[in-house]
Parts: C-alpha cells; sequence; structure tokens
C-alpha cells in the first residue's frame, strides 16, 4: 500500500513537472489586437468641395514641423509648399495616403494616412493663401562641358524659357509660366522659388520614368521632358527655379516707406549773412 502511495505522488509529480515544461516551450497566443492596415488607402477627392483656409490653418498644424507653418520650409530637402495650389497639394497628399508615391515622400505617411480628402483640399486652400519664399540663383561659371563658361542659372533661364528644340526638350514655363506660379487648372504645381536641392531629386525622379502612380499622365508628361536631361541640365534648371518669382513681389518691397531719415546735427554757429555788392 505504501508503495502505492508512493508511485501515486511520483506519478503526479512527473505530470506536473512536463505540464511546466511544455508551457515554457509553448508560445502561448497573444491576445487579439486591432489588425494593422496594410491596404492602400482610396482617397476620392472628386467628392469634395473648395478647401476652407481656416479650417486648413488648424488641420496643417504638424506640416509645420518640416514645412514651416507658412509653408516656407528652412530645409532645401522639404519643397516650399507656399502659394502652391490648393488642387496639387490635395492630389499629392492623397497620393502618398494612398502608396503611390514613394522615395522621400513616405516621410509624410504618418501624417496624410488619418486624413479624409477634404481635410486635404482644406490644408491645400491654406497653404495656397500664403506667400512663397524664393532663394538665390547659382551665378558660378561652368567649368566645362557644352555650357562651358556660361552661369548654372543662365542655362536654367535658357531650358525654362526656351527649351532646346534640337534635343526635344520644351520649355517650362509652357505649363508652369513665366513667374513659376504654374497652373492650378490641370494643377500643374508652383515652381518658382523651389529649393534647389528638392528640384533636383524631382527632375531626377522624372527622368528615371519609373512611378507607382494608377494614373501617370501627369508624370509622364514630365518623364517626356526630363528624359534629355543631363545633371548640369537639371543642376541648371534648379539653381534658376529657386531664383525665380514675380517680379511685382520686388516692386512692392521697392515701394515700401524708407525708414525716417536721422535729423541732422544743429548747428553751433550761424552761418554768415551773404555779402551784398
Amino acid at each position: 500500500m505504501r508503495h502505492a502511495r508512493v508511485w501515486g505522488l511520483a506519478g503526479l509529480a512527473i505530470a506536473t513537472v512536463g505540464a511546466v515544461a511544455f508551457a515554457q516551450t509553448t508560445v502561448a497566443p497573444l491576445p487579439s489586437e486591432n489588425p494593422v492596415q496594410t491596404a492602400p488607402l482610396e482617397i476620392d477627392l472628386s467628392k469634395t468641395h473648395w478647401g476652407d483656409a481656416k479650417a486648413g490653418q488648424t488641420k496643417a498644424s504638424a506640416c509645420a514641423a518640416c514645412h514651416g507653418a507658412d509653408g516656407n520650409s528652412a530645409v532645401p530637402t522639404y519643397p516650399r509648399i507656399a502659394g502652391q495650389s490648393e488642387r496639387y497639394i490635395a492630389k499629392q497628399m492623397a497620393l502618398i495616403a494612398s502608396g503611390q508615391r514613394t522615395g522621400a515622400a513616405v516621410a509624410m505617411l504618418p501624417f496624410v494616412q488619418n486624413l479624409n480628402a477634404q481635410d486635404m483640399r482644406d490644408i491645400g486652400a491654406y497653404f495656397a493663401t500664403q506667400k512663397g519664399g524664393a532663394g538665390l540663383s547659382d551665378d558660378t561659371a561652368i567649368a566645362e562641358g557644352p555650357y562651358k563658361g556660361m552661369k548654372f542659372y543662365e542655362v536654367g533661364q535658357q531650358l525654362y524659357r526656351a527649351g532646346d528644340a534640337s534635343r526635344g526638350i520644351p520649355a517650362c514655363m509652357a505649363c508652369h509660366g513665366p513667374t513659376g506660379a504654374g497652373n492650378p487648372g490641370p494643377a500643374y504645381p508652383h515652381v518658382g522659388g523651389q529649393h534647389q536641392e528638392y528640384v533636383v531629386a524631382r527632375l531626377q525622379a522624372y527622368r528615371a520614368g519609373t512611378t507607382t502612380e494608377k494614373d501617370p499622365a501627369h508624370f509622364n508628361i514630365m518623364a517626356q521632358v526630363a528624359h534629355g536631361l543631363t545633371d548640369q541640365d537639371i543642376q541648371s534648371l534648379a539653381s534658376y527655379l529657386q531664383g525665380l518669382h514675380n517680379r511685382a513681389d520686388d516692386e512692392a518691397a521697392a515701394k515700401l516707406p524708407a525708414k525716417p531719415a536721422a535729423p541732422a546735427p544743429a548747428a553751433t554757429e550761424a552761418a554768415p549773412a551773404p555779402q551784398q555788392s
């Protein structure tokens, strides 16, 4: 009887140890969590109305970290979006949220994935009301190549305003306007004053000719234009665009009231009266 009892306790101990060992080597299922959204978002801008700039200002607070509170980014890798058209901004945000814009633009995904189509138009409307800034063009002389002796901005100006018929490159201003203000109708972007570094990156992407956009009509236009551009062409165009802005801005600045001149020091002695002849 004693032996049976001992064997019974021993069997119970072995079963317990085995259960513990099984628990330590078996991964228990985690409690169910909300599924991670992997499918791209579908943003339909056609089901929206004109953006509300006042509402957009509040919704755009997260944009300030990279693009500046007024859309004039201080970091050249982030584009200036001040003065950009509402439709263009909304469309680009929709492309990013739906996974159709890749590369550096994916950094914006956390900021746009919770926005709806109307939010995007409101944000676009706000930045469209802001005044775009501009930088300086590069007046350094090109040291080699077909443009040797010309300055970078001069080559950029030539390509922007006249293109190069011999290589099938059209004038950029045909779509983007003489001051780079763009065309809000077909949503051709405002490019005047844009950071040189950002323009270079975009033109290189267009020249590569690869896109994940479902409707690549606009991309293909730029891909065809950029296909024949050399690295020197791209640097020159980007330099010219960085300094391009509306001349009226300069004229308005010139009309600002001048600071009052400092009063002349008081004379210590009266000037002698002129002698009469």
